[in-house]
């Protein structure tokens, strides 16, 4: 009986824990819905320190749609339209973002996947069900990736289509880089990106990206299958 108390009473704590704003196994932490963000919604009121607390491992971007972001480790980094990495001050704010506690539940090693299509159909052969949501962390060297980022916004805030035709491209040749991201299925299309969505950072932390394409060598894959979610709604 007290060994049945010690469980609930375990249970409990991590419920209070979830509510209070603290990262939770298996929970995905989500600024702003995708379909808000699309539409120019680029102020957030998040901070990067409360983004920590929800998660170590993640993508987005930062106020006024600043670039890219990556979270490894518990370490947020930013990748600015000149293709270069910046730490991000735990006071600056996101206005869209996903997190997870990154604790991997699937592993896998893949070697010559020479695009993203392909790379996409190999992680599909990971999944154990199409229909959920799924976290990824691939390690691994790279004969080449495609990658881009864009410049910070001003107001009034085009559309990220808009956005994105004045984004900056850079090849990443024969680096060790490390990817961070998402599967979402297609019914939480405008939740989030619906299919893969993935962002880079090389090993020496000096370059990065949103992932455009990539030839893969070989590389370490890390799963995490997706089953709380919770989201910060971003209001005008």
């Amino acid at each position: 009986m007290k060994r049945c108390s010690y469980v609930v009473l375990g249970f409990l704590l991590a419920a209070i824990l979830c509510l209070q704003g603290s990262a939770c196994a298996g929970e995905l932490f989500q600024v702003s819905s995708f379909a808000a963000f699309e539409k120019g919604l680029y102020d957030g009121s998040v901070t990067f320190k409360q983004l920590k607390e929800r998660g170590n491992l993640g993508i987005g971007t930062v106020n006024g749609l600043d670039g890219e972001m990556i979270a490894l480790n518990g370490q947020f980094f930013q990748i600015r339209s000149d293709g270069k990495v910046y730490s991000i001050s735990d006071t600056e704010h996101t206005p869209f973002a996903t997190v997870v506690s990154f604790q991997p539940d699937k592993k896998s090693s893949i070697t010559d996947v020479g695009d993203a299509k392909t790379l996409h159909q190999s992680l599909d052969r990971m999944l154990p069900d199409p229909a959920g949501i799924y976290a990824f962390r691939i390690d691994g060297t790279f004969k080449r990736l495609k990658v881009r980022s864009v410049p910070k916004q001003e107001k009034p805030y085009p559309t990220l289509e808009t956005v994105i035709k004045n984004q900056t491209v850079f090849d990443l040749n024969n680096v060790k880089a490390t990817l961070v991201g998402f599967r979402f299925p297609d019914y939480m299309k405008g939740v989030n990106v619906a299919g893969y969505h993935f962002h880079c950072i090389t090993a020496d932390k000096m370059a990065g990206g949103h992932v455009l394409d990539c030839d893969l060598q070989q590389a370490e894959v890390a799963m995490q299958g997706v089953t709380d979610f919770a989201m910060r709604l971003i209001r005008k």
